[in-house]
């Protein structure tokens, strides 16, 4: 664990000056990045109105299938940001932060479906290196910009710089965040929204809506320490865009606020960027009809509320159909049957407008029953029909242990233990580099599991031995949620979907239950899969999926910047002379 936080809570350290300008920048499709495979030709045009929102180019539409095609818009979009240490008040009260350009969130990333996305990240912490991961954008042949630091690459050394490059090849909402250690839960987070074709019309985008928890006085690392000796630690506040009132005193701290135009329907992107919170959000006396999960569009459908597991999106319409000269709560609920507690119970939160009004709300709230259940009405636009010729008997079994205490450096703290192993990542020697020099065994905390052939379907059993939740991410790929529910999985009793399931990018693995997913291996490279719970991940639970080993280099290099951002991190990163010493937890 890296203590940087914990140890210079009295340092309030100056801003160092950002910015976080986007710039537009025509060039080569393929420039910097290395020649990917050949894609099929675009189709015909099937949309042709141009003010519909299910077009989009005249050539690509919600139709499209984006696995297989695609728009290559020749844009590039630049952006300079630097990763600060800073003191923030987002519910009134300050503590240091760890944040991208002085800001929580950090600046949105805007694109549109099709461009080259390219950021250029400075490390201006004092004591921490740091990764970048995209979270859900699929690095098609492009392991090396996923940004895991162990995997796909070394932590970028305080003072140093690095470019991330990759293609906005979905579109819709996601967000970026540090996979180094804890470090995310004090700030090192920030909202994507790539725009696309939707299924359904809308009139007005009001852009990402981010949900988070917050802890203070502690750091989130600090709350790391606390989770991995006594247990998820309760948060003080939650957060919308990175803003709450004070739960204890409403007068300190500033509530988050839209406007509506009345008749119009607008477009709200939630994100959940939270650390240890499943949130169902609902909006007094509306309803939302979801047309997004994660990157995958889905057939409409109305609700009055939506749960949101952590590292999951979903885009949502509103419209605006209720009195006009009123305010309504738009609430954020903390599900403490999977999260800990919070001392903002959903009552303080954040709320929406009509057009012209300034007084707060008074409108009540709708009945939630808690529950930390993914959605179950999300049938994706653009069916799949999932391959299921191997099941049974080409199976992998993914157990998940309860936790389990044993002894780190004389302290006993709980790990976890996923496909029979608990994930440790060497920060100087990252398993792209290791495949890269031939290596072809790897020491068990690594956790790896590899799939050699090519574009067949993959299908991983989790299966949960402990009533703890998890929300499961898979970088690299969207999956299929074949199965779900609670119990043991069965292959000859439990209900099983192949035609046309739910696919996204997080999904959650109920407590002593299933998570039943499959996969096409369509894309070489490292990805791991973890479950998005910080401190789970933080004490071991995740796993490496070694993918096509043999094409992984045919596609993409480990250039002289990568390399650099390996040796700078060695020279930098001496647990002998570091106030905090080596690294305890897994590094995620």
């Amino acid at each position: 664990m890296h203590f940087s936080l914990l140890l210079s809570l009295s340092l309030l350290a100056a801003v160092v000056p950002g910015f976080a300008e986007e710039r537009l920048v025509t060039r080569s499709l393929n420039d910097g990045l290395v020649a990917r495979q050949s894609r099929p030709p675009p189709p015909p045009a099937r949309c042709t109105n141009a003010q519909s929102k299910l077009c989009w180019d005249g050539r690509f539409d919600i139709a499209t299938n984006y696995y297989t095609t695609g728009p290559r818009t020749g844009v590039t979009r630049v952006y300079h940001w630097t990763l600060q240490n800073v003191t923030l008040s987002p519910d009134g009260i300050p503590r240091m932060a760890l944040a991208m350009n002085g800001q929580m969130p950090g600046p949105t990333l805007v694109a549109n479906w099709g461009d080259t996305i390219e950021v250029h990240l400075t490390n201006g912490l004092k004591d921490n290196g740091t990764s970048i991961h995209w979270h859900g954008i699929r690095q098609f042949e492009n392991s090396k910009n996923d940004g895991v630091n162990g995997v796909t690459e070394c932590p970028l050394a305080p003072g140093k710089t690095k470019v991330y490059k990759f293609i906005a090849e979905q579109y819709g909402t996601s967000w970026y965040h540090s996979h180094y250690s804890a470090q995310y839960g004090d700030g090192v987070w920030g909202a994507i929204q790539i725009n696309g074709p939707a299924t359904a019309e809308y009139d007005i985008d009001l852009g990402t809506v981010t949900l988070s928890e917050w802890f203070r006085p502690k750091t989130a690392f600090q709350a790391a320490l606390d989770a991995e000796r006594t247990g998820p630690p309760r948060a003080q506040n939650f957060l919308l865009n990175g803003m709450n009132a004070n739960p204890a005193n409403t007068t300190q701290g500033r509530r988050f606020k839209a406007t509506f135009t009345p008749g119009k329907k607008h477009r709200i992107r939630f994100v959940n960027t939270a650390v240890d919170t499943f949130f169902r959000v609902s909006l007094d006396s509306h309803q939302m009809t979801v047309i997004q999960s994660d990157f995958v569009p889905v057939n409409p459908y109305v609700t009055d509320n939506v749960g949101i597991a952590i590292g999951q999106r979903y885009d949502v319409i509103i419209e605006a159909n209720q009195a006009p000269n009123a305010s309504y709560w738009l609430r954020a609920w903390p599900q403490i049957s999977c999260s800990a507690a919070n001392d903002n119970d959903g009552t303080v939160t954040g709320y929406i407008a009509y057009r012209g009004v300034t007084a707060l709300p008074t409108s009540t709230p709708t009945t939630v029953t808690d529950s930390c259940t993914d959605e179950q009405t999300l049938v994706p636009y653009v069916p799949i029909t999932v391959d299921n010729s191997a099941f049974p008997g080409d199976q992998t079994s993914v157990p998940v242990s309860a936790p389990q205490r044993v002894s780190v450096n004389g302290d006993m703290v709980f790990r976890w233990n996923i496909h029979g192993a608990t994930m440790n990542i060497d920060f100087n020697y990252p398993t792209l580099q290791q495949l890269a020099d031939g290596n072809t065994t790897f020491p068990p905390p690594l956790n790896p599991i590899f799939i050699d052939q090519a574009n067949r379907t993959a299908y991983w059993v989790i299966q949960n031995q402990s009533p703890v939740a998890h929300p499961i991410h898979l970088h690299g790929h969207d999956f299929n949620v074949v199965a779900q529910g609670t119990g043991t999985f069965d292959a000859a009793t439990t209900p099983l979907k192949w035609n046309n399931p739910t696919r996204r990018d997080v999904a959650m693995l109920p407590g002593n239950g299933h998570l039943f997913i499959a996969f096409r291996t369509d894309n070489p490279g490292v990805w791991v899969m973890h479950c998005h719970i910080a401190w789970h991940v933080s004490e071991g639970l995740s796993l490496q999926l070694v993918e096509r080993q043999a094409e992984i280099f045919d596609h993409m290099t480990l250039d002289a910047q990568w390399e650099k951002t390996c040796s700078d991190f060695e020279t930098w990163y001496n647990p002998a002379t570091l106030a905090y010493g080596k690294k305890t937890d897994s590094g995620l």
